[in-house]
């Protein structure tokens, strides 16, 4: 056996450890099905949607699904989570419908993007491997959990709250990081559209002002989703505000920015226009130009 694949079987657990720590800690307060927690059954069959969906993936050696079925846990769980909470109020329903909202938009582009590619060579080393490719998988279910934790709990909880500051304030902020997030993603889309752009990288837009807008925009709202869940979380609950540092974190020192500026560097670095770029462009924050 290989050394990645006796590490990768070390991590499985861990990440199943941390996945069972997130479901106990979430479910405080919450509403139960049969004595059963309904948070931890959220948590339990985010997981479950991956390891089905990863069976055919891995007999196939085929990764077009895998964003996809990030996006189709994350809609599931939540409708299942709004149907079976008791006394479900507004915060609760306007939290699910935003999750949906973004997941749907996020899921489709996604799936577009690799269906015209053809494939993501990020998952060509890991493919041949069971143990490595079920990880990702599982990473994904971890991913999910993380992310949707706060919203999660405040469909979940029996406590409630009337429609106060917190709300309004984090429904504007996940608005702004959407349109953020939308947009970036569209300049970037017809840019690497345009046959006139091909071997260039994109620096019009909002792209002018940050090296990454569509990450900012992607933490920007899962604040936004945590300020609108702030008011209800109780005791271990606070856990859940791990949602957007989490976020925050993998974006920034794990598989978003360092994976995409190291290959950037490696396909134009050296070139004096992207360096100017790189210098006078922030990787995350935009800022406007005087």
């Amino acid at each position: 056996m290989k050394t990645t694949d006796r590490n990768s079987l070390v991590v499985f657990p861990i990440l199943i450890l941390i996945g069972l720590l997130i479901a106990l800690a979430g479910s405080q307060g919450g509403v139960s099905i049969f004595g059963i927690p309904l948070f931890a059954l959220s948590v339990g069959l985010i997981f479950l949607i991956q390891w089905i969906v990863f069976i055919p993936a891995y007999l196939f050696q085929t990764e077009k699904l895998f964003d996809l079925t990030g996006s189709i846990t994350y809609i599931s769980v939540i409708t299942i989570a709004v149907l079976f909470s008791k006394a479900i109020d507004f915060r609760a329903i306007f939290l699910a419908v935003l999750v949906a909202i973004w997941a749907i938009r996020l899921g489709m582009f996604l799936f577009g993007r690799i269906k015209k590619a053809g494939k993501d060579d990020r998952f060509d080393e890991i493919k041949p491997s069971f143990i490595r490719f079920l990880n990702v998988w599982t990473i994904q279910g971890l991913w999910v959990t993380f992310t949707v934790a706060a919203a999660l709990v405040a469909i979940t909880t029996t406590y409630r709250k009337d429609v106060d500051i917190f709300l309004i304030i984090g429904g504007f902020i996940w608005m702004f990081g959407f349109i953020i997030e939308i947009v970036a993603d569209a300049q970037k889309s017809w840019f690497n559209g345009n046959p006139e752009n091909k071997g260039k990288f994109i620096q019009t837009g909002l792209w002018s002002l940050s090296r990454h807008p569509n990450y900012f925009g992607e933490i920007v709202l899962w604040v936004g989703m945590a300020i609108i869940a702030l008011p209800v979380l109780q005791g271990w609950q606070w856990v859940a505000l791990i949602s957007p540092v989490f976020v925050t974190l993998l974006l920034t020192r794990v598989s978003g920015v360092p994976l995409l500026e190291n290959k950037a560097d490696k396909k134009w670095g050296g070139q004096e226009d992207y360096e100017t770029y790189k210098k006078r462009t922030p990787v995350l924050i935009p800022r406007l130009r005087s």
